[in-house]
């Protein structure tokens, strides 16, 4: 339908169409996506402020890459410190400072928070700098049993689990590695 020269107005049925379509989009997409919310999680810290939480995700993501493993393992990973920082005063600072540190670090080298590199090669150098002190050390070491323990996350890796209970490694395809 077309009105005095070039406006158009939209019909009632284009109205109701699009309309529909706006509401089976909005209820199907992720609020997330939506909000422009980054974390894909439902982990929410106890002890530790958001932002602090957030960081530590990345950060686990950057100790140990594993593009195939979702963020929410890595949140996992990171709410076992968050458990620990609330029973324990000195971790909570140890991982609240360290993350100002690395922020301050990042703000320093890319005007921009440890979060805010876009560069996963910037974040590994900022990394690097620390990765003898306590703050440090301390989210690896959660990470190694945070994330290689979770039994959700052995599939994604093929492994199967142990075997002793199911009669060893010989009977249950020792050699049925395909990626080797």
């Amino acid at each position: 339908m077309e009105r005095a020269g070039t406006h158009h107005l939209l019909s009632r049925r284009s109205l109701l169409k699009t309309a529909g379509a706006t509401l089976i989009v909005a209820a199907v997409t992720p609020a997330g996506l939506v909000l422009g919310i980054d974390r894909a999680w439902s982990a929410a810290p106890e002890a530790l402020d958001p932002e602090t939480f957030a960081t530590l995700v990345q950060m686990s993501r950057d100790i140990y890459p594993h593009d195939q493993l979702e963020d929410r393992f890595y949140a996992a990973a990171v709410s076992t410190l968050d458990a620990g920082a609330k029973s324990d005063a000195g971790l909570k600072t140890t991982l609240e400072d360290g993350v100002a540190v690395l922020d301050k670090s990042a703000m320093a080298a890319k005007s921009t928070g440890y979060r805010g590199l876009a560069d996963e090669a910037d974040r590994v150098a900022l990394l690097k700098d620390i990765e003898t002190g306590p703050f440090f050390q301390a989210v690896r070491g959660n990470l190694v049993t945070g994330i290689y323990n979770n039994k959700e996350a052995w599939p994604i890796f093929g492994y199967e689990g142990e075997s002793a209970s199911k009669g060893g490694y010989i009977e249950r395809g020792f050699d049925d590695i395909d990626w080797l």
